[in-house]
């Protein structure tokens, strides 16, 4: 079902290593895509309209001969609809339903609207990341549309055993609560604490941070173990000042990173990165730079393996490779340029066909309004 971020993340995931997906778009038209619909591309578009007797008897009709339907809307909406797991899963035993939201199937707040900054703020992933965030990346993304991806997996595996789907509730919030696991337990284990900005991976301790640079732009430092941030001083040329306060000494964290950051600002970017990189003495100090969105495709290893690919309309006109990269069986990257994203209804007459529909039952439902082919002659 269309929808926003998550769920078309979890379908091109799907798509790129070989499923066959489609996406049911609204008969009046789906929400704007802030991205221009890039998720979308590689897919097909099936218009339909699943308040009508005839749109919702077509969706049922796609379902039976689906193997996965990834639901994005709030809990109870498709209940409402009269196309809830129960009346799916009679028709078609095998169907895995995906339902992905932010809250969850049920408590308080499943009913509710949230975004992104709202689940990661409620697990503690945001006050984790010293009151930061990773723009949309860890609720909507990693903690739903990718899990999704993984728990649709899962079920099919066990399928092949048992022969039958299930229901998957995947929520966002249950998704960052347990990419959290790791500081979860460090806090249990005593080696993490509440208070915000003193930890070693909250931006707490200053070998494990962002420096500025001479140029305004900045640097990434990393090295946590004392071997790495050996090799950092070195570079720095710090490694024979004896007034530098030790790496671990927690009260002097200050002091030690006001140090550093006005070594930083000796150099521009650039500079640094040449002084830590591979080839050099000093390249497993773990320091790198930080890339603006238009400079990650140029960067070697970036380019080396191909992890950018870049498109033929402008120069922002790139798309991530898919991953991870598999040996004997790759994913395909998702196809680019015009075209590449089909506009809602684009597809419908092709997958109605392909699903057993004869050409009287598609003009029926054309005539009734219950699915929209798109003709790129109207306005519509």
């Amino acid at each position: 079902l269309a929808g926003l971020a998550p769920s078309p993340y979890c379908g091109l995931i799907l798509q790129q290593h070989g499923a066959d997906v489609i996406r049911v778009d609204k008969h009046t038209g789906s929400p704007k895509d802030p991205s221009g619909g890039a998720m979308g591309t590689g897919k097909k578009s099936v218009a339909l309209n699943l308040k009508s007797k005839g749109g919702k008897e077509t969706f049922v009709r796609l379902c039976k001969g689906a193997d996965v339907l990834i639901d994005c809307y709030r809990p109870g909406v498709m209940e409402k609809l009269g196309l809830g797991p129960e009346v799916l899963l009679a028709e078609n035993p095998r169907l895995i339903y995906a339902r992905l939201t932010g809250w969850g199937q049920d408590g308080p707040l499943a009913v509710t609207a949230g975004h992104d900054i709202n689940y990661i703020s409620l697990t503690g992933a945001i006050a984790a990341g010293n009151n930061s965030f990773p723009a949309n990346l860890l609720g909507d993304f990693a903690g739903g549309g990718m899990l999704c991806a993984l728990g649709i997996m899962m079920a099919v595996y066990e399928r092949s055993e048992s022969g039958l789907g299930q229901v998957i509730d995947v929520a966002m919030v249950d998704g960052v609560a347990h990419l959290a696991t790791f500081v979860y337990r460090m806090r249990a284990a005593g080696a993490w604490s509440d208070e915000v900005g003193t930890n070693v991976l909250d931006n707490g301790a200053p070998f494990y941070g962002t420096y500025l640079c001479k140029d305004g732009k900045y640097v990434a430092v990393g090295c946590i173990e004392p071997h790495f941030y050996k090799l950092l001083l070195a570079g720095l040329g710090l490694q024979d000042d004896q007034t530098m306060p030790k790496q671990m000494d927690k009260a002097k964290w200050p002091q030690l990173r006001a140090r550093l950051a006005s070594v930083f600002l000796s150099k521009t970017r650039d500079e640094w990165t040449k002084v830590f990189a591979p080839t050099t003495k000093y390249a497993d100090a773990c320091l790198s730079p930080v890339l603006g969105l238009h400079e990650v495709a140029t960067h070697p290893h970036i380019a080396h393996r191909a992890i950018i690919n870049k498109g033929p309309l402008t120069d922002k006109d790139i798309i991530p490779s898919p991953a991870p990269k598999f040996s004997r069986t790759p994913a395909t990257p998702s196809p680019m340029g015009k075209g590449a994203v089909p506009r809602d209804g684009q597809n419908t007459l092709q997958v109605l066909q392909e699903a057993g529909f004869n050409q009287a039952e598609i003009e029926t439902l054309i005539n009734q309004g219950d699915v929209v082919q798109y003709n790129p002659k109207s306005k519509i």
